[in-house]
C-alpha cells in the first residue's frame, strides 16, 4: 500500500469527503462469467455506482472514513467508464501477470482532473472480478483534489455473494466498506501515530 503520512495526518482532522464514485478504466473481467454486450457493460457500471448512491446506509462512507460531511460527483468516473471498451476488458482468465502496483493506480488517477468541492475525494479502482476464483480486486485511493496527489492507496482482495450479477459483485463493494469501518480506517490511523476512537 502507499501512504502519505503528512497528507493523511491532515485529511484524518477533516470532517468531509467527496466520493468520486467506482472506476473501471483498468478492469479485467474473466469471460465466463461476463457474457456481456458493451451496452450491458456500461449498464452494469452505471448500476453499481447507483447503488453506492440510494443505499447510503449499506454503503457507508461516512462511517467508514469517519466523515460526517460527504458529497459526491461522479462527472469524472462517469466519463472513464462510458469510454471503457468490452474487447479490452474481457480476457479468458486473470493472468498474474495482470496485477496493477501502487505505481501504476497512482499514475492512472493523476492523469484527470476531478471537482474540487472538498479538500479530499475518494474512490474506488477496480482491478478486476474474477469468476474464477470468485474474487474482486479493488482499490482504496484517497486524493487531494486540488492536485491530484494521492492520499492513500491499498488494494483489497474481496468475495462476492448474492444473487443476479449486480448483486454478486456489489456485495465486494459492501466488504471494502465493513472492513474500512471496522479495522482498515483504525490501522491507517495508527499508521501515522493517530488513535482514533471506534465510537
Amino acid at each position: 500500500m502507499f501512504l502519505n503520512e503528512d497528507l493523511f495526518i491532515d485529511f484524518l482532522n477533516r470532517k468531509e469527503i467527496l466520493w468520486l464514485g467506482i472506476n473501471f478504466g483498468k478492469v479485467k473481467f474473466t469471460r465466463k462469467g461476463f457474457d456481456l454486450t458493451q451496452d450491458a457493460m456500461h449498464h452494469l457500471f452505471h448500476e453499481w455506482n447507483q447503488l453506492i448512491l440510494s443505499d447510503q446506509k449499506k454503503y457507508d462512507i461516512r462511517m467508514s472514513f469517519r466523515k460526517p460531511i460527504m458529497e459526491y460527483n461522479l462527472s469524472t468516473v462517469t466519463k472513464i467508464n462510458r469510454s471503457s471498451r468490452l474487447s479490452s476488458v474481457l480476457t479468458k482468465r486473470i493472468d498474474i501477470k495482470y496485477v496493477l502496483n501502487e505505481e501504476q493506480i497512482i499514475q492512472f488517477v493523476s492523469e484527470y482532473e476531478y471537482p474540487q468541492i472538498f479538500e479530499y475525494s475518494l474512490t474506488f479502482v477496480v482491478e478486476s472480478f474474477d469468476t474464477e476464483t470468485k474474487t474482486a480486486a479493488i482499490w482504496v485511493v484517497v486524493l487531494k483534489s486540488a492536485t491530484n496527489e494521492v492520499v492513500l492507496c491499498e488494494k483489497f482482495l474481496k468475495t462476492p455473494s448474492g444473487l443476479g450479477t449486480r448483486n454478486y459483485w456489489a456485495r465486494t463493494f459492501y466488504n471494502v466498506f465493513y472492513d474500512i469501518q471496522s479495522a482498515s480506517f483504525l490501522r491507517w490511523a495508527n499508521m501515522v501515530g493517530n488513535k482514533i476512537n471506534k465510537d
